[in-house]
Formats: C-alpha cells, sequence, structure tokens
C-alpha cells in the first residue's frame, strides 16, 4: 500500500486493527479470534462477505435469520 499522507495511513490503520484482532483467524491459536465479539448470530441464515479496505481485507459472516 501506499499512504499519501498521515491521514491515509491512519484511515488504514483505524480499518485493519479491527479487522486483525477480532475478524482474522490466527493459526497460533489455533485458528480462533484474538478478541471475538459476543456471537449473536444463530447458525443459520445466509454468509455474507464483509469488506475493509476496498475489499483488500474480506471476512465472511452469517447475516440474521
Amino acid at each position: 500500500m501506499i499512504f499519501m499522507g498521515e491521514a491515509s495511513l491512519r484511515y488504514a490503520l483505524t480499518q485493519y486493527l479491527p479487522h486483525y484482532h477480532t475478524e482474522r483467524n490466527h493459526r497460533g491459536l489455533d485458528n480462533q479470534l484474538i478478541a471475538p465479539e459476543p456471537e449473536v448470530r444463530g447458525q443459520t441464515g445466509q454468509m455474507a462477505r464483509r469488506e475493509r479496505l476496498g475489499g483488500l481485507l474480506s471476512y465472511y459472516d452469517r447475516e440474521a435469520a
């Protein structure tokens, strides 16, 4: 990534940190999340792709049934 000033760097960091801590599985933790959010969704419903940084970071989550 090429950052055009401090503002673009700050934006990228504010998008990356929540992805790293709450959305990304970590191999060193047996593919678990560092800080998982409380489970509010069930095991049913369609899978939805969520994006950060214009699609550079992606994660999948279930939509509410």
